[in-house]
């Protein structure tokens, strides 16, 4: 070798060295942030610790049944021992056999799928790791290139090994389950039990487990609700991968692989299940109100969608059911009734004094309150594209007591054929404690969204005003056995005289105890009681029996003009059943975190509106509506024999009919009626409180008194531990003035 090619070797020596003495620490500096850089959205460790996943809001009935769920995502966690052996066998056995052996990742399972794809056979099977499956659930992929997605997957494979030493193998596995979206918004196991098998997750048979864990591969592809069949299919196969693992043996993979895939589904809809209308009010209104105003240990605000609250209810799930039923029951009936009426009416559904101009208007109003109408205003639609559009007829499905029907129908008629039905809204309660124990507020969430409860101020109570006036005269020293005149009374009030009116002469002229008159909702009497005390007085009394609806001062309000809904009419009434003392009507009695700490205590307020004697002595007085007036029914038709103090109520045109029913254990009302005051029964017959009402509260109890399980008592109400002072037997009074009709009666024929 020459000396210039020996010195030319040397130099390149040199050189080499250089860079691996300089340059390698630079290069290695460089990857050193290209792997941080790659790498740096990994989850530390209070990120593993604490994962981010949205809870559903559950509601519990006070006997401790979910009425319902708010979610962005309808999961709730449940542990490990919460979950069915049979569904975590399927899962190793079908996901990762070696899941107890592997620290995250399985080499063995890996190497299989590397040389499975380099070969091209598709029965090598996956490589992932149930761990690394929930690594992308928690920290899901975006829409990566191929370059990023391998990326990715390395990632997943360092945040699987940390998972692995962050957690238990069973709260992996619960961790998974409870993270997995097993479609049709069933998201984890808990949810996805109840949708699909009606049952809970620690309750899982074998096969419907297999058929959940099936849906592990392609939850949209083995739907078993839309491909019953391909799910079928999928589940016998999970089926002879636990026998292949030994979690079944021959015999029992056979047999079950043998049965036909049976669904219980029951997809959950905010319009079905219990208490619809109770928990559209406790989200819309009450929960709303109180997450604007309550924070978290953070500062922010509680999301009701997504931090996993518990939210427990005083509503019974057994009353909620029959006062449901109740109604269901009731209300086919009287709209068949009803419909017979509408057949003879030119302008059905509304009454034959309404012209054309106000059914225009009452139209044009359900149309501006339509969703269809929103939609179109925001789209840009000037008013009349959007009336021409209502007058197009398109393909519907509309509701009837029979059940949903597809039809072909302009959105127009749509309104005017709704504004057609009977609607009602039911609230029953303990007075005692002011829990609500049931909430109808109408008579199909899907169709009809307002509720006649608590939102539904807009209607007259009629005669159910009464005992307010009367329970007056009670407070003043009055008996029910007190006799006045049944004769008009006229009352001057702002300058005016105002003389009301019966319903009908009978017994015009005669005297009446106060027990006939609210017996038989005698206007005359209880106008003359209005004049006795004055309108001012009247409407004291009901604030602090807890009503807060607008109530002008003026006499009439004594035959029941005022608005009130069903919600402060029963806390109102149950004012008498607790002894005089008002009881705010409470529907919540906590909320709770995700984790159980206690977010909130509720408890309601009262006040002391009138003593013992008078409260007990006005329950005596209602009693008579029940055994001698209006409400007798209850007795012979329905035959309801326990103690019961009442009022029914009629409005003018018979537009609103109410009941209202008091016993020891529960106060109830009742109100029914059309959604428009133009649309209601021409005849009294149908159209009274009697008769649109007081069923449901008749059918309601006879349901709540035949279950056992409730416990309510049979006796009467409690008396005051003093004497009472009142006269009260009025029997001897009513008689003298039977006798008394009598006489004028056959004197009148001589």
């Amino acid at each position: 070798m020459s000396a210039g090619k020996g010195k030319q070797n040397n130099n390149r020596k040199y050189i080499i060295w250089f860079w691996l003495l300089f340059g390698g620490p630079v290069a290695g500096l460089l990857l050193f942030v290209l792997f941080i850089r790659l790498f740096s959205d990994l989850p530390d460790t209070e990120e593993l610790q604490n994962p981010k996943t949205f809870l559903a809001t559950e509601i519990y009935s006070s006997d401790m049944k979910v009425l319902g769920k708010f979610y962005a995502e309808n999961r709730t966690n449940v542990k490990f021992k919460d979950i069915s052996p049979n569904i975590i066998n399927a899962l190793v056995a079908t996901e990762d056999v070696r899941f107890y052996d592997h620290s995250g990742i399985d080499l063995r399972a890996l190497g299989r799928a590397i040389l499975g794809a380099a070969t091209g056979s598709s029965s090598s099977g996956g490589g992932s790791t149930i761990t690394q499956q929930l690594a992308k659930m928690l920290f899901p992929r975006e829409d990566l290139s191929k370059v990023q997605l391998v990326l990715r997957k390395f990632k997943e494979w360092i945040i699987a090994v940390k998972l692995e030493r962050e957690y238990t193998k069973q709260e992996i596995l619960a961790m998974y389950l409870n993270k997995f979206d097993y479609v049709n918004n069933a998201v984890g196991i808990k949810s996805a039990a109840q949708i699909y098998f009606a049952t809970t997750p620690d309750s899982l048979r074998i096969e419907e487990a297999a058929t959940l864990v099936g849906m592990a591969k392609n939850p949209a592809y083995f739907n078993p609700n839309r491909f019953r069949e391909r799910a079928e299919g999928r589940r016998n196969t999970v089926l002879q991968q636990m026998e292949k693992y030994g979690y079944l043996n021959k015999v029992q993979s056979d047999s079950l692989q043998q049965i036909p895939l049976k669904l219980s589904f029951h997809p959950e809809d905010h319009n079905e299940g219990l208490a619809p209308y109770f928990r559209e009010y406790l989200r819309d209104v009450f929960l709303k109100k109180w997450c604007a105003e309550n924070r978290k240990p953070d500062g922010r605000k509680y999301d009701v969608y997504r931090d996993g609250l518990k939210i427990y209810t005083t509503i019974d799930s057994r009353m909620q059911r029959y006062a449901e039923e109740a109604v269901s029951e009731h209300l086919p009936v009287l709209q068949a009734q009803f419909e017979k009426e509408l057949k003879k009416k030119r302008n059905a559904p509304f009454a034959w004094n309404v012209n054309k101009e106000e059914i225009a208007s009452i139209l044009r109003q359900g149309m501006k309150r339509s969703e269809r109408y929103r939609v179109l205003k925001k789209a840009g639609m000037t008013e009349p594209e959007i009336a021409e559009n209502f007058e197009k007829k398109i393909d519907m499905t509309i509701f009837t007591w029979k059940g949903q029907k597809d039809t072909l129908m302009s959105p127009k008629d749509s309104i005017r054929y709704y504004k057609g039905f009977l609607q009602s809204g039911f609230m029953s309660m303990e007075p005692q404690t002011g829990y609500v124990k049931a909430w109808v507020g109408g008579i199909n969430h899907k169709f009809f969204q307002y509720d006649h409860v608590q939102i539904g101020h807009a209607r007259q109570v009629g005669s159910t005003f009464k005992p307010f006036i009367y329970a007056l005269a009670i407070q003043e020293g009055y008996s029910p056995c007190y006799r006045i005149p049944n004769v008009p009374t006229t009352i001057v009030y702002d300058g005016k005289e105002w003389t009301p009116k019966n319903s009908d002469n009978k017994k015009n002229g005669r005297m009446m105890t106060l027990q006939q008159a609210l017996a038989n909702s005698v206007n005359y009497i209880t106008a003359y009681l209005m004049k006795q005390f004055g309108p001012q007085a009247t409407v004291d009394l009901c604030r602090r029996m807890g009503v807060v609806a607008p109530i002008d001062p003026v006499p009439a309000i004594c035959l029941g003009t005022p608005e009130i809904s069903v919600f402060e009419m029963v806390g109102a009434n149950a004012t008498f059943a607790n002894k005089g003392t008002w009881v705010e009507p409470t529907f919540v009695t906590r909320i709770e975190d995700k984790n159980g700490k206690v977010l909130a205590d509720f408890a309601p307020r009262t006040e002391e509106v009138m003593n013992e004697e008078k409260a007990y002595v006005m329950l005596q007085l209602m009693k008579g509506v029940v055994q001698i007036g209006t409400g007798s029914r209850l007795r012979y038709r329905f035959k309801l024999n326990m103690p019961i103090a009442g009022k029914t109520g009629t409005t003018q045109n018979n537009s609103d009919g109410w009941f209202m029913g008091i016993t020891p254990d529960l106060v109830s009302g009742c109100w029914t009626g059309a959604e428009d005051r133009a649309v209601h029964f021409d005849n009294t017959l149908y159209g009274q409180g009697a008769e649109m009402a007081l069923p449901i509260w008749a059918k309601y109890m006879q349901k709540v008194y035949a279950d056992k399980s409730i416990k309510l008592t049979q006796s009467d109400f409690e008396k005051p531990s003093k004497k009472i002072e009142i006269e009260m037997d009025c029997s001897k009074y009513n008689k003298e003035l039977e006798a008394e009709e009598d006489q004028f009666n056959t004197e009148e024929g001589e």
